[in-house]
């Protein structure tokens, strides 16, 4: 990509059990934020990948495979998500990418709300927010009992 400026990608996901959660977590609110971000941090050249309704557990998701696809060929500078659970919630692939794929292809990766910038360093907190991630759902979910 000698004459081109490589692509920025902003990725958003959302599965079904985190759209009970409401508009935090919407496809619309993750866009707004990422392309905010883009915009006042100065990335260009963005594009948008969704998974709408996609659980975060494996990375058998359209939008995650098309943006692995244009890592692997080299287009990608920098990729960007809301928080890691959005990129995905099994601790191992999460940290294949971030720690081993991502640098081989000299991407930089950043989780808006996680503080996380491959571009700044190891953040000492990023292990243990991916471990929680992995952790979470697989945990059942609590049900209100009414009286």
């Amino acid at each position: 990509m000698a004459n081109q400026q490589k692509i920025t990608i902003l990725y958003c996901r959302l599965s079904s059990e985190d759209a009970l959660e409401g508009e935090s977590n919407s496809i619309a609110n993750q866009r707004d934020i990422l392309s905010k971000y883009a915009t006042e941090h100065g990335f260009t050249n963005t594009r948008t990948l969704v998974d709408d309704g996609y659980s975060g557990t494996n990375f058998d998701r359209p939008g995650v495979q098309e943006a692995l696809s244009l890592v692997e060929r080299g287009l990608v500078g920098t990729f960007i998500v809301k928080n890691l659970s959005r990129f995905g919630r099994d601790y191992l692939q999460v940290g294949t990418y971030t720690e081993l794929v991502f640098p081989a292809h000299d991407v930089r990766f950043i989780a808006v709300n996680d503080n996380v910038d491959s571009a700044l360093g190891d953040n000492d907190f990023t292990p243990f927010r991916n471990l929680f991630n992995d952790f979470l759902p697989r945990t059942p979910a609590k049900k209100s009992v009414r009286s």
